[in-house]
């Protein structure tokens, strides 16, 4: 059976166990069958080849590296549970990932809280616990300081800063300038100070570059002062690729600004897309870290810059991570026509059961037709819509092509999902449940994560 793709085609990169499964289609209903529609599949085996590929060119480098992959990007617990075996990191966003992490036996030491607010429950809870806090506000820190002093504590702390207004990067909402920290510093804080940290808006190494260089100098100028730091934080924004073929990527690009000049769109009612992640990219991971690492900086390279001052490199990748890591699968429930005339087929989920921050998700679905599927319509080209009751309740904004036609009862799949997709924006409006997340065993066979099954 020939599979669909968009009218300007983006040929998703699949791993091995994601053509594996989808090759028993009646196994795919089954699943769906059981856990209900949408359900999350995991399969964590290339959390090692990705965890390897960004740890090769830093002991090449002769760098310090420690990966702390993004808790935000997938809540499934078998995720925590591949990296601590992994002897990775974990970089959390709020309380229950928190409490999560160190339920799941994570090394407090290699835990490193980032989240944008944090009540004081939270920064209690970091203080008890002895975990790393990633200071973006005065009013956080000095909220740690007081409950560090009042314990008789110093809190551990990195010191979160954006890219200076002359440095030619995007602003920041995240982090405050150096000088602010050494000026809160000078009041002599309840804290030791164990980094630098920053989080940059897009994935050019050298925009890296320019902030590793803003983060020595702070460095130096902290050591100049009595304090110890001894890693800098890059943060997340490692990237990665979901498409192999770089020419459909270009050629996805033409064709959209071409529909949206002549009137024939092959978006959703001509929408423009324009905030989107870049599916095709390169370098990526590992080449890309060689690219930081081995470029100009301060006299010297990076790499030279930190291991001559003794630094850890860190960093937080989520998508690079969780990349061949994941699939969802939906139920085909309806097709039918707007009353203008536009195909669409109806699946058993709701636009934020796949969706990121980006316009849209730019992998072209996959399809699987069980023996238990109705008739299959003729050849088509539609939109997948979803549950929501609402008018522009699109799970892909781009049209479809069906060849071999579209049948209730096919098992839709959404490729390479793992790496945000799945959670980040998820939501239960009009009381649907959410999807629920299996892990693929070494057997083949699926079971429920524990994040489904109370656990933490």
């Amino acid at each position: 059976m020939r599979q669909p793709h968009g009218v300007a085609p983006l040929t998703a990169r699949l791993e091995p166990w994601m053509e594996q499964v989808l090759a028993d289609a009646d196994g795919c209903s089954a699943l769906l069958e059981e856990y209900g529609s949408p359900v999350n599949l995991l399969d964590l085996a290339a959390l090692r080849r990705n965890a390897e590929e960004l740890a090769e060119p830093a002991r090449r480098h002769g760098v310090d590296l420690l990966i702390q992959v993004a808790r935000k990007a997938n809540k499934a617990l078998a995720v925590v549970d591949a990296a601590r075996e992994l002897g990775l990191g974990i970089d959390v966003g709020g309380q229950d990932e928190l409490l999560q992490v160190l339920g799941r036996g994570v090394d407090p030491r290699r835990v490193v809280l980032t989240a944008a607010v944090k009540p004081i429950s939270l920064l209690r809870l970091c203080l008890e616990h002895d975990v790393l806090c990633a200071l973006d506000n005065l009013d956080e820190a000095e909220e740690l300081s007081g409950l560090a002093r009042q314990q008789g504590v110093r809190a551990r702390v990195a010191l979160r800063i954006p890219p200076d207004p002359d440095s030619g990067l995007p602003p920041s909402r995240f982090g405050l300038l150096a000088e602010q920290w050494l000026q809160w510093l000078a009041g002599a804080p309840a804290v030791e100070v164990e980094g630098i940290h920053f989080h940059l808006h897009g994935y050019a190494a050298l925009d890296r570059v320019t902030m590793l260089g803003r983060a020595l100098v702070l460095v130096d100028e902290l050591r100049a002062r009595g304090h110890h730091p001894s890693n800098i934080d890059i943060g997340g924004g490692v990237p990665m690729s979901y498409l192999d073929d770089g020419q459909q990527w270009q050629d996805f690009w033409t064709a959209h600004h071409a529909a949206l000049e002549t009137g024939q769109p092959i978006t959703w009612r001509g929408h423009p897309l324009s905030n989107v992640y870049p599916y095709h990219q390169a370098p990526v991971r590992g080449v890309w870290l060689d690219e930081v690492l081995g470029a100009g900086l301060l006299g010297g390279s990076v790499a030279e810059q930190l291991r001559g001052r003794g630094l850890q490199l860190r960093c937080e990748p989520g998508r690079a991570m969780l990349d061949g890591c994941g699939m969802t699968l939906a139920r085909v429930v309806m097709r039918k026509q707007t009353s203008d005339g536009l195909d669409l087929v109806g699946l058993e989920m709701n636009r934020t059961q796949c969706r990121s921050t980006s316009d849209d998700f730019m992998v072209d679905p996959l399809l699987a037709r069980p023996g238990t599927a109705g008739a299959p319509s003729d050849p088509v080209e539609a939109w997948l819509v979803g549950a929501y009751c609402i008018e522009a309740e699109l799970i892909l904004q781009r049209r479809i092509a069906f060849p071999d036609g579209v049948a209730v009862g096919d098992v839709i799949a959404l490729p390479n999902t793992g790496g945000y997709l799945m959670h980040i924006l998820e939501s239960a409006s009009h009381q649907m449940p959410l999807a629920r997340n299996l892990v693929r065993g070494t057997d083949g066979g699926f079971r429920l994560d524990a994040i489904d099954l109370g656990g933490t």
